[in-house]
């Protein structure tokens, strides 16, 4: 098997439903511009709070990728 090289962004994700819907969201934008994607790995889960009451969910999500180069 050849050599490969993979790149690994973080970025995070929100939902107003659930953490699963906000990792969801987090790696659907980052397929419509990066291809190869390969892991998916959730790093930290946290919530927006207003008043005492949750209104969002937020996952961190490292995200990697077949780097291909000028990327």
């Amino acid at each position: 098997m050849p050599e490969s090289v993979y790149k690994i962004i973080e970025l995070v994700g929100t939902s107003d439903k659930s953490w699963e819907a906000a990792a969801a969201a987090a790696v659907k934008m980052a397929s419509a511009s990066l291809r190869d994607l390969r892991i998916a790995e959730i790093v930290e889960l946290d919530m927006q709070l207003e008043e005492g009451a949750v209104i969002a969910y937020r996952a961190k999500v490292k995200l990697s990728f077949k780097y291909h180069g000028g990327e």
